[in-house]
């Protein structure tokens, strides 16, 4: 018997960022201005509560969205009424519902799938040929895991407590196998929020052969 992956209704209370967009979003911002391109239209995939998309479109971005949380995107529509931000699934086919994109962005998501390489496989059907993937997760490297395992906190960073929370913990290296098996090239790596030994996340740069 087949299992479909099942999609979590996260809660969302409100329409503003969360703490990781303090750290997220000028790198974010940074890559977007740095790929010079003409045509600003952005597809966002795990588009919560629509704060995002709001910054965006403010700087000038034409930014389509989903997310699985039914909850986050009322809070969208209620905020953010004039947006494209619609329920969705990481797993559903989503260029064909939408199209194709020079600019796709994911922030906070993939380490929740239980099925990274449909996560993958859609981003890359999503954008154009050339087209840019921005993809940003926790970040984990030997220095950071033997920091948390020297203060003790590795429990706490690994709970298994959190409902719904990290089910995947990607490091740069397993990132860029999971994007290179998808057909991406050109893979470049952020790190953000702390110094680069002991990030808080990290931001995936890669283009759509």
């Amino acid at each position: 018997m087949r299992m479909e992956p099942q999609v979590i209704n996260y809660p969302y209370s409100d329409g503003k960022l969360g703490v990781a967009h303090g750290y997220l979003l000028p790198s974010v911002v940074e890559t977007l201005q740095a790929l010079g391109r003409s045509e600003r239209r952005v597809f966002e995939l795990g588009c919560g509560n629509g704060s995002v998309a709001s910054r965006l479109t403010e700087l000038g971005y034409e930014v389509t969205g989903i997310d699985a949380s039914a909850e986050a995107i009322a809070q969208a529509h209620r905020h953010y009424p004039s947006l494209g931000l619609s329920l969705g699934s990481a797993y559903d086919d989503l260029a064909a519902r939408y199209g194709t994109f020079p600019i796709v962005i994911s922030l906070e998501v993939i380490e929740h799938l239980y099925a990274p390489r449909t996560f993958a496989a859609n981003v890359f059907r999503l954008l154009e040929p050339g087209g840019t993937a921005i993809i940003s997760t926790p970040y984990h490297g030997y220095l950071k895991n033997l920091a948390l395992a020297l203060t003790g906190t590795l429990d706490a960073h690994f709970t298994a407590l959190w409902d719904h929370g990290h089910i995947k913990f990607w490091s740069m290296k397993t990132l860029r196998i999971l994007l290179q098996e998808t057909g991406f090239i050109s893979i470049s790596f952020k790190r953000v929020g702390r110094t680069p030994a002991l990030a808080k996340s990290m931001l995936a740069v890669a283009t759509k052969g």
